[in-house]
């Protein structure tokens, strides 16, 4: 067999012919939310996924809304199977969810009860629903990115937990949960808000952080990913909240100001985004997958709803050949998708930039299949 005709590949349905290594960009009509979900599950088993973490947790969402274009059966009962190990037949789910990102694969069982139609998942659910009751907030009522760090606010925090607030409010009928992430997002939005279009990655309430000695009491600088989850966390939240929920408009406002960031951001050589957004002219930047694929995301379902005029949607073609630019299908005839942050803390400027460029890293993974599913259905 010829060299080419070992790397000939059916894809996502599409017979396409692609060099080992070769970017996406090279086989238009591949379906590449089905080639990153057949290439990590034949990389993972549900045993070997990783542990109850918001990484896993995104990509599996990710996961999960290809599952629902697709109705492939085997990428619904991949994700069961990997919950099922934290999850036991009563319900119980050992985890005292005393952080935001241990709550963000928290938003696979309402998906799973709304499916299965058993119960053990709504009981779940309730536990991380129920651990808000007691959880710290700000005086203004942002939760505390972890409850060891007091008074602190993380732009990364607010996708880890509102957006399942705000959708298991939709799906039990529980009104509280509408006001309490839009309360989040609203208070979050106030401390880190940049008059750039940007967001500062982090917020001190006392401002005894080394990092928050300034009148704001915010972190120096704009990180992409931590913008990214901010702007999809929006987005999501806006898809259940009643049209007439008092805070609808401030939330359309945050994506407006993240967009305004964005295009004035966006690195017009590549469509991508900075590690550090707006120093791009900066030695040691680099442009990181998984941000733009958040960026792209949000920019395209911001136009789709009429949140954004549609000017925008350049900015979002942009992107998504930007990001498409960085994935591709390796000798191994699995998907390899490149340069993305690994995860990160609040730092200095160096920090930022030596961060590690991982590929196949579940932050970027997931981001893809979010971005992927909603441009592939919006034409790009």
């Amino acid at each position: 067999m010829s060299q080419l005709s070992r790397r000939s590949v059916l894809l996502g349905g599409t017979a396409a012919v692609l060099a080992a290594g070769s970017p996406a960009l090279a086989a238009p009509n591949v379906d590449w939310s089905v080639e990153v979900v057949r290439s990590t599950m034949a990389r993972h088993t549900p045993s070997t996924l990783g542990g109850w973490g918001y990484t896993r947790g995104l990509y599996l969402y990710g996961q999960y809304l290809v599952y629902k274009r697709t109705g492939t059966q085997s990428y619904f009962t991949y994700i069961k199977s990997w919950v099922d190990r934290f999850v036991d037949s009563s319900g119980n789910i050992s985890n005292s969810f005393n952080n935001l990102d241990s709550m963000r694969s928290g938003q696979l069982l309402p998906i799973l009860h709304r499916e299965t139609g058993q119960q053990r998942y709504k009981t779940a659910a309730d536990k991380i629903r129920n651990r808000f009751n007691s959880y710290p907030r700000t005086s203004d009522g942002g939760m505390f990115h972890a409850t060891s760090k007091v008074g602190q606010l993380w732009a990364d925090g607010v996708y880890m937990a509102q957006p399942f607030i705000a959708d298991y409010a939709k799906q039990y009928n529980q009104t509280y949960g509408f006001d309490e992430a839009t309360r989040n997002m609203v208070a979050y939005f106030t401390h880190l808000k940049e008059t750039n279009g940007l967001l500062y990655h982090a917020y001190d309430a006392d401002g005894s952080e080394s990092w928050a000695k300034n009148p704001g009491r915010h972190s120096a600088y704009h990180w992409a990913r931590a913008i990214g989850w901010f702007g999809m966390a929006a987005i999501d939240i806006l898809e259940v909240l009643p049209a007439t929920h008092p805070r609808r408009q401030a939330l359309i406002d945050m994506i407006k100001h993240l967009a305004v960031g964005y295009q004035r951001f966006q690195d017009p050589a590549s469509g991508r985004w900075w590690q550090v957004v707006d120093r791009g002219t900066t030695s040691g930047n680099w442009l990181e997958t998984s941000a733009s694929a958040m960026y792209t995301f949000m920019v395209s379902r911001g136009v789709e709803r009429g949140y954004l005029d549609p000017g925008y949607k350049a900015v979002a073609s942009k992107g998504y050949q930007g990001v498409l630019a960085k994935i591709s299908l390796g000798s191994d005839n699995r998907t390899n998708l490149r340069d993305i942050s690994e995860g990160t803390n609040v730092g200095d400027l160096n920090y930022y930039f030596g961060r590690k460029r991982n590929t196949n890293d579940f932050h970027g993974l997931g981001a893809f299949l979010i971005m992927n599913e909603q441009l592939m259905r919006t034409g790009g």
